[in-house]
């Protein structure tokens, strides 16, 4: 079995200054709460190669890894995938971004297997992503939206 999860917020805010913050990769720390570091290693054919580091867990160990991250902005979407895997199997992510009457759109697609020595499950790490998605995304539409405002004075 494996895991999936969609998850979407609407942030009250321009089309191009939620697309600019959400794909400035170096800005990740000051946007999620969740990262300590993001590094962009390489950039390759319009794909950004970049190592994402988690804040410390309970134990002082900090988790990072690979990712390649493939932004279009043409159709404002995103494509991105763990090259160094940890303990999935993969992990794809696909981000759309959609402009309504009410703000942006911005909608998280995680498609991912847990290895069978990972301390957690898919449908565990299903449930982790659930709540805290949201979390995150939540964080994002307050600080996009602060810029936003801000920006328009």
């Amino acid at each position: 079995m494996a895991g999936h999860t969609d998850n979407e917020i609407v942030i009250e805010a321009p089309m191009q200054v939620v697309w600019d913050m959400t794909n400035d990769i170096e800005s990740w720390p000051r946007l999620f709460s969740e990262y300590s570091d993001a590094r962009i290693l390489d950039r390759r054919d319009g794909t950004i190669i970049f190592r994402l580091s988690l804040q410390p867990d309970e134990h002082g160990k900090v988790w990072s890894w690979v990712s390649a991250r493939t932004p279009d902005e043409a159709t404002r979407t995103v494509r991105s995938q763990r090259v160094e895997t940890g303990p999935f199997k993969y992990m794809w992510i696909y981000w759309e971004y959609l402009e309504t009457d009410a703000g942006v759109r911005m909608r998280w697609v995680q498609d991912f297997e847990m290895k069978p020595e990972a301390p957690v499950g898919d449908a565990a790490m299903q449930e982790r992503l659930n709540r805290n998605t949201p979390v995150q995304m939540k964080l994002i539409k307050d600080k996009v939206e602060a810029a936003a405002r801000t920006a328009s004075r």
